[in-house]
């Protein structure tokens, strides 16, 4: 060890726990047999502890333990203390993305939005747009957009949904399988009017807005869907519907009209001109109030960026520069406030205004917001219907239906009448009066009112044709990769957090094992100085590849999030977004490449060769690929970043024991020696020693033996110059391997269960 690394050899608790376990194994009565050495007539276990520069003392097992449990103690009081007194940076929110990348170093740029003017006098605009202030044919209809669409009513009719029985609510005995989420459900949805799903929790809401959106990932579906008279076939109806999730899931490193210049790019047909995309964009984003905030980066929830409410009208507008004919939103007004609650719904209302089919799920909404729907599909729990259609001026028509059942309570003046809505048909009042409301709801005047409507809508118009795409996305691979590059390289540019910090971590990790290894590559007479260089570049190989596999997850797991709801939107395939994901890596992994070949190579003194130092570079480069690679496989074929980090963790501990510097090749267990092939280190480590190593014919000297270098390394670790090349093809086969198994883990595996 080099004199000025020295003091960290003290200070590290793994040198402590070396020494101590190492003295309690070769102070051992089996390794007492005395043996003649360079040091005298010692045993063999002293030897062995004095050849690894090892204290020979036994009094070091004692020091070893203590040490570490006071490395313990003293690991626990920092985090006890950090806990205690350091609390999270928090930073403004609704900032915006400049060009000051470099001076902010390591902190995202960004700088403090203007003041969005939709939140100014935002309390009294919702009630000036309900019925109850001015009827719904004095609206101003927006009907004027730049691209048209076509206007589509949904009908559905008798929709059940089952899924399999969780075996905790299985009844002992009982030979029931599947549980009934939905049960003959019937409604229409109209162009133009703004419909509510409303019913209290575990009612169906969000579970029948799935089903007819094609969003749901299992269970058994029954009934008819017809959408303008067609039935709905979802490869074409995810082409002109739009589903507003009630997470607002956005990539955090890019800017209000880049997430809808990214969308709408990949979503409007390629007949539609780049002008004029560019200029829809603009008239989304004057139609949810958001062109102040264009240049706002997205950021985290509740961290930077966007606040709530603002990330709302973007998951909104997201979904309209699709130019879609139906849009489903599930609780567009969770977690707001009523001003914010109210911007929303004014976004809501002028989509509305546009002349397209709008359902929203809403769970206890004010007096304002109820009064801005126009239809209303009220559901109990068990997935039943207990009031479908019109709402009425001040809710007239809902309020008078419930009136009309005896024992039903009247409305107080001025009380909300959604609130009213649910007091008065809650499991308690059926049970009270003795009725079941959806019963009641069947053989009802406003039911047989809504089944005629479903039957004069099922019948597709004169002349009309079912919805039909040539293709399943509105662009081509090639187009949806490069838009998704695109992208990638927008997120990674924008992620100094990750990128700058691991070139800077590249160089310092370089420096740290040049200054170790100091000018140990030229010296190569004895065994002893041949393991040293063989272990200097074993340590290059992996010092930085396991950093690559861990940052890169973090990255990796939250674009997934957002892969999730573009997968679902019809955005693009999941292999052009894979194979974005992991080319937008190759240009930072170059860099770091060349930043730590360039330091490593010249200050650990290898061999000053073109050729040597390129093949030195091409196997740091191949390493640093498939190591990031396989961060990546971790978190696709996982469900969670911890535990990709878990399952991570547990192969470099198997590729290390396997990997054939440890343990040579010849020395493993036959029954293990398969996965030392299956290990992609030990092809590092053969090509990396080999093309550095392999051909010198200088004499190496060691107990009873004189041999060249290569005669070595060929007799002990079948290295040769000839494994240069086979490892060099094998590298490549593990990154294509890996990157494959990442795309397919994204296209086949979805841990995001509806």
């Amino acid at each position: 060890m080099k004199p000025w690394w020295v003091w960290a050899s003290w200070i590290s608790p793994l040198t402590y726990g070396q020494r101590a376990i190492s003295v309690n194994e070769f102070a051992a009565e089996r390794w007492q047999k005395l043996q003649m050495s360079a040091v005298g007539n010692i045993t063999v276990g002293n030897n062995v502890l004095h050849q690894h520069s090892l204290p020979p003392e036994d009094y070091w097992y004692w020091i070893g333990l203590g040490v570490l449990v006071l490395f313990t103690v003293f690991f626990n009081l920092v985090v006890t203390a950090a806990l205690a007194y350091l609390r999270p940076l928090s930073q403004p929110q609704a900032r915006s993305y400049t060009t000051t990348l470099l001076v902010t170093a390591l902190k995202r740029a960004q700088t403090i939005n203007p003041v969005d003017p939709s939140e100014e006098g935002s309390d009294n605009q919702l009630s000036k747009k309900t019925k109850a202030a001015e009827g719904h044919d004095e609206r101003t209809k927006q009907t004027g957009m730049i691209l048209p669409f076509q206007p589509l009513t949904m009908t559905f009719s008798k929709v059940n949904y089952f899924v399999d029985m969780p075996k905790e609510m299985r009844k002992p005995g009982s030979m029931e399988k599947r549980l009934q989420l939905l049960s003959n459900v019937s409604g229409v949805f109209t162009p133009g009017v703004l419909t509510a799903l409303v019913g209290e929790s575990g009612a169906g809401k969000t579970t029948l807005m799935d089903v007819l959106a094609g969003r749901k990932t299992g269970g058994l579906i029954e009934g008819e869907i017809k959408i303008s008279g067609h039935p709905k076939e979802q490869r074409s109806f995810a082409r002109i519907s739009g589903y507003v999730e009630q997470n607002d899931i956005h990539s955090p490193q890019v800017t209000v009209e880049e997430s809808l210049w990214f969308s709408s790019s990949l979503r409007l047909p390629k007949e539609v001109s780049k002008g004029q995309r560019k200029e829809f964009v603009e008239e989304v984003m004057r139609l949810v109030e958001l062109d102040s905030l264009r240049q706002a980066l997205v950021g985290v929830p509740g961290n930077t960026g966007l606040s709530t409410e603002q990330r709302k009208r973007l998951t909104i507008a997201v979904e309209l520069v699709a130019n879609p004919s139906i849009i489903f939103m599930d609780e567009p007004t969770s977690g707001l406030d009523a001003r914010a609650a109210a911007i929303v719904m004014r976004t809501v209302r002028n989509t509305v205004d546009t002349g397209r089919t709008v359902v929203c799920t809403i769970h206890q909404p004010s007096i304002d917001i109820f009064e801005a729907f126009d239809d209303l599909l009220l559901m109990k729990r068990g997935g039943k219907v207990i009031y479908g259609g019109k709402l009425g001026v001040h809710s007239k028509h809902l309020v008078d239906y419930f009136q009309g059942i005896e024992g039903i309570p009247p409305i107080v003046d001025g009380h909300n009448p959604a609130t009213w809505m649910l007091e008065v048909t809650a499991a308690s009042v059926e049970e009270r009066l003795g009725v079941d409301f959806a019963q009641l709801y069947a053989k009802s005047e406003q039911y047989r009112e809504v089944e005629e409507s479903i039957e004069q809508l099922s019948i597709p118009p004169e002349g009309s044709k079912p919805l039909t795409f040539p293709t399943t996305f509105a662009r081509n691979s090639w187009s949806q990769f490069l838009i998704c590059l695109k992208k990638q390289n927008i997120v990674y540019w924008r992620s100094p957090q990750y990128n700058a910090v691991r070139l800077m971590f590249t160089v310092i990790a370089a420096l740290i094992l040049g200054s170790q290894f100091w000018d140990i590559g030229s010296k190569r007479d004895t065994t002893q100085a041949l393991f040293t260089v063989m272990g200097a570049l074993y340590s290059a190989c992996i010092f930085l590849g396991v950093s690559n596999a861990s940052s890169v997850q973090p990255i990796v797991s939250i674009e997934r999030t957002v892969f999730y709801r573009e997968k679902a939107a019809g955005l693009y395939s999941p292999l052009a977004y894979a194979a974005a994901q992991g080319i937008v890596e190759l240009p930072y992994i170059f860099a770091q490449t060349i930043l730590y070949s360039c330091i490593t190579y010249y200050m650990i003194n290898f061999e000053r060769s073109a050729g040597k130092f390129f093949l030195y570079a091409l196997f740091m480069f191949l390493t640093f690929t498939y190591f990031t690679f396989y961060g990546m496989i971790t978190v696709g074929l996982t469900s969670a970043e911890h535990f990709a980090s878990i399952v991570s963790s547990a192969a470099y501990s198997l590729w290390n024991l396997f990997s054939g510097f440890l343990i040579p090749k010849n020395s493993i267990p036959i029954w293990w020696r398969w996965f030392y092939y299956l290990c992609p280190i030990s092809w590092t480590l053969q090509g990396i020693i080999s093309s550095q190593l392999g051909n010198l014919e200088s004499m190496i000297t060691g107990p009873g033996f004189e041999l060249t270098i290569k005669e070595y390394l060929k007799s002990n670790f079948d290295y040769g110059p000839e494994k240069v090349g086979i490892s060099v093809a094998a590298l490549i086969a593990f990154c294509f391997v890996f990157f494959a198994t990442f795309a397919v883990s994204l296209k086949v595996l979805n841990f995001q269960k509806r």
